[in-house]
């Protein structure tokens, strides 16, 4: 943590010396938000599953609490009815005696009132079994459907994902081969660009071919304005040698995601609102540095789409 603290301080010292004071905030303060809402959408998604998990070991717990409190009611059912056929018999011994004995009847007769006594308090303990069973039993249903309520929910939003995911591909078909890569995980559909299909070297001007895969991911992304897209550009860790303004791949990186953002917004059925650029410079590779295929692998535009959590967020909040 301190050494990734300390490179962030040296980074921030480079780029403010690059860059003009208020296109580094700028920056700053977009990279920011980038993480903070990255964070925040991960811990939601988390906390959901989580939640998920938590509802359905309540359920089971709830399950097995029922089925205790329904063994006990038979049990106590069958006690009761042992005891009310032992009354039943005793009621006619009681009057087979009743003709022989006063203190047979005597005896008898306290007995009796014993067995009545024996059967109200069984009769007032199931009673209070039955209201306990049945509290126990609306508890298990309302688990079920909160299980169930966000079961649906998350089957909805990797449902939608996997929709997203088909357009993509089939939108960007034309660049299969071409450095193009779509995949669905963590609840999130990530659309990777070599650089080979966008930039120059050393340049953040993105070529002819590039803009027309940004253009037609563009009208993916327009018919689905509840989607959230990050655009991070990377970078090898080759030191930057061009001529020009930018003086660091980290610099590079930005430039080349906001190039990217600003083609985005070039369609109108997209929200601004929806779109962060971020450049992560050689700091997150997907593949060694040390091959020239796998600095190539690293040299990409990330683009990554996340659905809102709204709803998800509100059942949450209801626990």
């Amino acid at each position: 943590m301190i050494k990734k603290s300390v490179f962030s301080l040296l980074t921030l010292v480079i780029l403010a010396s690059c860059v003009s004071p208020k296109v580094y905030k700028e920056l700053e303060a977009k990279y920011a938000d980038l993480k903070k809402e990255n964070r925040k959408l991960s811990a939601d998604y988390e906390e959901l599953v989580t939640a998920k998990a938590a509802a359905e070991n309540d359920y089971k717990r709830t399950k097995k609490a029922y089925d205790e409190v329904l063994a006990h009611r038979d049990k106590l059912q069958a006690d009761y009815n042992a005891t009310k056929a032992n009354l039943d018999n005793l009621k006619s011994s009681y009057d087979a005696l009743e003709k022989n004995s006063s203190a047979a009847i005597a005896a008898n007769s306290q007995k009796n009132r014993e067995l009545l006594a024996e059967l109200e308090a069984k009769e007032e303990a199931l009673s209070a079994e039955i209201t306990r069973l049945a509290k126990l039993k609306k508890e298990l249903e309302d688990r079920s459907n909160r299980v169930a309520e966000l079961e649906s929910v998350i089957a909805a939003k990797d449902a939608a994902m996997t929709a997203l995911k088909n357009a993509i591909s089939s939108a960007l078909t034309d660049f299969e081969g071409k450095g193009l890569t779509v995949e669905q995980r963590d609840g999130k559909v990530y659309v990777s660009m070599e650089n080979k299909l966008l930039f120059s070297s050393g340049s953040w001007a993105v070529g002819s071919e590039g803009r027309r895969a940004v253009n037609q991911l563009g009208s993916v992304l327009g018919e689905n304005p509840d989607i959230a897209v990050l655009i991070e550009g990377h970078t090898d860790n080759v030191p930057y040698s061009g001529n020009g303004p930018l003086t660091s791949n980290w610099d590079l990186s930005t430039k080349r995601a906001t190039s990217i953002v600003n083609i985005l917004r070039e369609n109108e059925n997209i929200t601004p609102e929806n779109l962060t650029a971020a450049g992560r410079g050689e700091f997150a590779p997907i593949e060694t540095n040390s091959t020239p295929k796998g600095r190539a692998k690293n040299r990409r535009i990330e683009i990554i789409l996340t659905p809102k959590l709204d709803e998800l967020s509100r059942l949450l909040n209801e626990q």
